[in-house]
């Protein structure tokens, strides 16, 4: 019988199958990205993490276990201090300093996104919570180590990129949770495996239109200037 988090997985296999052929996450594969595609989506994942992490922190303050309080902690750790220190690195070998990373405004799926995340870790036990954070820790975990299996592209950029995303340490982070999916899933009734199933689904849509979001640099639509 398949692990709930494997039926997760499964049930948006279109959505994972798009991202990769997304000329986004192609163009960082193969390397011929435009360079203010990926600036514009290094600014916007920057704002997305600082808020990501409020996510850890709630989640930490709701876990109920010890040992949960402090994983959630480390993954806030990890993405303060490593994945958000990759975006600092490549944005500053680009001349774009940490000050204006911090000032940029969200654009209008990176405010969706996050909202939708800080709300749900505030409306819901850490089930919930776990279900939304779920398609971005194996997402990211998924396109990396999809990308570097077809070998690393020239500009170092992308391969820092790839690499950081590859890593053993954030497949860890990603096995880690979808492990606690299961446990927290394990005896649960159908009507609240459905609720997590929909909290799945609609952050793994947001990791979608968050590269589309890159690969337009769409802000706000012109009619809200």
């Amino acid at each position: 019988m398949a692990a709930f988090s494997d039926d997760l997985q499964s049930a948006c296999d279109a959505l994972w199958r798009a991202m990769l052929r997304h000329p986004f996450v192609a163009g960082i594969g193969d390397g011929t990205l435009a360079r203010d595609k990926f600036e514009f989506y290094l600014k916007q994942d920057y704002v997305y993490l600082v808020e990501f992490s409020r996510v850890f922190a709630l989640a930490s303050a709701k876990a109920r276990e010890l040992s949960d309080m402090s994983y959630f902690a480390k993954l806030l750790d990890l993405t303060l201090n490593t994945e958000m220190d990759l975006h600092r690195r490549i944005c500053d070998g680009f001349g774009i300093r940490a000050e204006e990373l911090e000032k940029t405004a969200p654009a209008l799926t990176t405010l969706s996104y996050t909202s939708f995340l800080v709300k749900t870790c505030y409306e819901e036990p850490l089930a919930g919570i776990v279900a939304v954070l779920l398609p971005c820790a194996w997402g990211y975990a998924f396109i990396g180590q999809s990308l570097k299996a077809k070998g690393l592209p020239q500009p170092q950029h992308y391969r820092d990129w790839i690499e950081t995303y590859a890593s053993e340490e954030f497949g860890n982070w990603a096995n880690w949770l979808k492990n606690k999916m299961d446990e927290l899933a394990a005896g649960a009734a159908e009507k609240e495996k459905a609720h997590w199933s929909k909290l799945y689904e609609t952050s793994a849509r947001f990791e979608l239109l968050f590269f589309e979001m890159g690969w337009r640099k769409e802000e706000w639509p012109k009619v809200a200037p």
